[in-house]
């Protein structure tokens, strides 16, 4: 009997009740803008800075609406002007170019590898052609960054983390956002944690996160931030500092607090269900696995493989029967760039020279999201079923060979 998967790759765990507790009390009192508290009242979202700074390490946090504006004032908050050329992953998703350009700026994209990372050779090759990377761990996947760091210092290039897909995860013991001089991370509905959109920023540097303040409009009430620098810092920096205004608000905050206390425990769900896939996709003829070194603590929010050197017919065809299966499966080979798929020769608005190299990766790469709504035999399921159609093609291509 052929298996139908008949779950949802976009539905989400339900927010806590604590925080719709917490969301209901903000309501209640109305006071949802982040400046506007009663008495000695603590905003939520000054303590969930507080939270998120202790939780990563950082001395300084700034919550934010989204992921990419976290990017862009951290760029701004760099020095970053228009006309600069900044350094990038060539796989990564819009927001991140699309962050550079907000800011005026240039990309320059650096090469994929197989294991879905950053090419470092191609990076030591372009370190002389910018001042600042934006790193993207995208998907999940972390680089070694030991090595990334010295050939950046060496170069005297800035590094600025997107840890959108990595909240909670590490190198080396040392936690994504906490290597580079500013950290930003998402907050919208398909990551580790869920307030439908937001952000944090992170830094240990004062002048730093007291521009990134006035960046995010602090209308000067940058003294009722508590993960954030002494307010002498501001003295200079407020008459200097445009206001791009991009607050969080104290409603999602109060749904976030709650969420990022599970962070561990739901990481843990998390790698048990990429570790369920992972078994069951292993050895699948024609189909690479993306490699998880040791000194890589990740936590997985998606799946994603390697269809390697197959033609765009065959891999269409395996999306195809997956789907009608229920298994929903994004390429990132595609001619067009569809939902989250779209890829570096996709932007045109950022001028880039072809790569054969990482074409060659992105053209093979296959990525599926992993909520939390799945259950571990949900993810044996998924795995059978992608791993049947798969080498039913790649049978069928070798046969016609």
């Amino acid at each position: 009997m052929t298996e139908i998967f008949t779950g949802s790759f976009t539905q989400q765990e339900p927010i806590p009740e604590e925080g719709i507790a917490a969301a209901n009390a903000v309501m209640r009192h109305g006071r949802l803008h982040r400046y506007d508290t009663s008495g000695d009242e603590i905003a939520e979202t000054a303590l969930l800075e507080e939270e998120f700074a202790a939780a990563t390490g950082a001395k300084y946090c700034l919550a934010v609406a989204s992921g990419g504006y976290a990017m862009t004032t951290a760029l701004r908050a760099s020095g970053v002007k228009y006309g600069d050329k900044v350094l990038t992953n060539t796989f990564t998703l819009a927001p991140v170019p699309g962050a550079i350009a907000a800011v005026g700026g240039v990309p320059v994209f650096v090469g994929v590898t197989e294991d879905l990372v950053i090419d470092l050779d191609d990076l030591a090759a372009k370190l002389d052609q910018a001042r600042v990377l934006l790193l993207s761990h995208m998907r999940g996947h972390i680089c070694d960054m030991n090595r990334l760091m010295t050939l950046c210092n060496d170069a005297g290039v800035t590094v600025i983390e997107d840890c959108a897909h990595t909240m909670g995860a590490a190198w080396d013991g040392v936690p994504s956002g906490r290597w580079g001089r500013f950290g930003c991370y998402s907050t919208q509905t398909y990551k580790h944690i869920n307030s439908g959109e937001g952000g944090f920023l992170i830094c240990d540097d004062a002048e730093d996160m007291a521009r990134a303040i006035i960046l995010s409009g602090s209308y000067m009430l940058f003294e009722k931030h508590r993960a954030a620098p002494p307010p002498e810092t501001f003295a200079q920096i407020k008459y200097e500092t445009p206001n791009i205004s991009g607050r969080m608000d104290n409603l999602r905050a109060a749904i976030l607090r709650p969420q990022l206390r599970r962070l561990k425990e739901q990481g843990e769900k998390w790698n048990a269900r990429y570790r369920v896939l992972e078994s069951g996709l292993a050895d699948t003829p024609g189909l690479r696995l993306i490699p998880r070194p040791a000194k890589e603590q990740f936590v997985a929010s998606s799946f994603q493989f390697l269809l390697l050197d197959w033609s765009a017919d065959a891999v269409t065809d395996v999306i195809g029967r997956c789907k009608a299966r229920g298994v929903e499966l994004k390429w990132f080979g595609g001619a067009e760039p569809v939902g989250f798929t779209s890829r570096y020769d996709s932007w045109r608005y950022a001028p880039s020279e072809p790569m054969p190299a990482s074409d060659r990766v992105l053209a093979g790469v296959i990525d599926m999201r992993l909520p939390l709504t799945f259950s571990l035999d949900d993810c044996a399921m998924i795995a059978r079923i992608i791993r049947g159609e798969a080498a039913a093609v790649y049978q069928g291509q070798a046969a016609a060979e």
